[in-house]
């Protein structure tokens, strides 16, 4: 259980948001099953239309979830001192309640781990983190060799190289939402609880999986909140804000949230695909159609990165990069 003092407990609620008066039908989330051929043309049609699917027939080996979810929760429901001796957060390490350094908050503890081979991470979960993240990554370069093949780009690996490179830059975020003893009060009031704040993740995608309680959201493009129904079987994969970069705005970084769901607790695993630092991150030439006009400045992943993590979770991070803001700022 996350130990509570300090942010004050009315911070971590959300205001009502007011009804549509003229509400819209729901869409279905993109549901790409890997065992179909035409599973690629859905690809690129889901992160041109949300940024966001779901992947079924994933082929990751059910015994390499059941560990992790396992073990991890065995390490959130260690005593807080134990949790402690993963390290503040800077950038790795065990976190509750302060997300970032720029004042965000959320009702969630989390492990934020280094995916290289040579990192530490908590005993228990040393070997099972790797064996995780080596699966999920094949994974990962699979959809992204899938998406270059659909759009014609060349070399077939211009995504899943960076993701394969020694140097990526990616990482794994272990998130437990706890229960929260005065959620009956707050749904009274119809206010909604804080997990993690809107953002979008500024890596090259982010593959997510957690239990079987709800509390994702994306935002849709007329400005609704849509939850995502939870599936403990299957896999929710974000476009990031390198990737929209990289093809020039046709694939979107979405914009998600989590609401704490109260009474049951979650835990969420999300690998975050990132390049190397030193990678340049620009439109690819090969997919500009003739005299189409960049919509973005070039930067390396280490520049992006940067700046992002000056931000606000809900700031629009690209918004420094785009050809219209005159000055770039890192």
């Amino acid at each position: 259980m996350v130990v509570l003092t300090n942010p004050p407990m009315e911070q971590f609620f959300m205001k009502p948001s007011k009804p549509s008066s003229n509400p819209l039908i729901i869409p279905d989330i993109p549901l790409i099953d890997l065992s179909k051929p035409e599973s690629k043309h859905h690809l690129v049609k889901a992160c041109q239309d949300f940024g966001f699917f779901k992947v079924v027939n994933h082929g990751v080996p059910a015994k390499f979830i059941t560990r992790l979810e396992s073990e991890a929760i065995k390490f959130f429901d260690s005593p807080l001192s134990v949790k402690q001796k993963s390290g503040p957060p800077d950038p790795f390490g065990y976190g509750n309640k302060s997300i970032g350094g720029n004042g965000d908050i959320g009702w969630v503890e989390y492990l934020l781990l280094n995916t290289k081979p040579e990192s530490v991470y908590p005993d228990n979960l040393q070997g099972i983190v790797n064996d995780y993240v080596t699966v999920v990554k094949n994974m990962a370069c699979e959809i992204m060799e899938l998406l270059a093949d659909e759009m014609k780009l060349q070399p077939r690996n211009v995504f899943s190289k960076m993701l394969m490179d020694e140097q990526s830059d990616s990482v794994f975020r272990l998130n437990h939402y706890p229960p929260f003893p005065e959620f009956q009060e707050s749904e009274t009031n119809g206010r909604k609880l804080i997990g993690f704040g809107e953002h979008t993740d500024p890596q090259i995608i982010s593959i997510l999986r957690s239990n079987n309680t709800s509390g994702l959201e994306i935002l849709l493009r007329d400005g609704r909140w849509m939850s995502v129904p939870p599936d403990s079987e299957s896999f929710f994969f974000n476009v990031g804000d390198s990737l929209q970069v990289m093809t020039n705005g046709r694939f979107k970084s979405v914009k998600h949230r989590v609401v704490a769901n109260g009474t049951k607790s979650r835990m969420s695993m999300i690998y975050f695909g990132g390049p190397p630092l030193s990678e340049k991150i620009a439109p690819l030439p090969s997919l500009m159609e003739e005299n189409e006009d960049s919509l973005y400045k070039e930067f390396t992943w280490f520049e992006y990165k940067k700046s992002a993590y000056k931000t606000r979770l809900s700031d629009n991070r690209l918004g420094f990069f785009e050809k219209s803001n005159n000055i770039l700022r890192c």
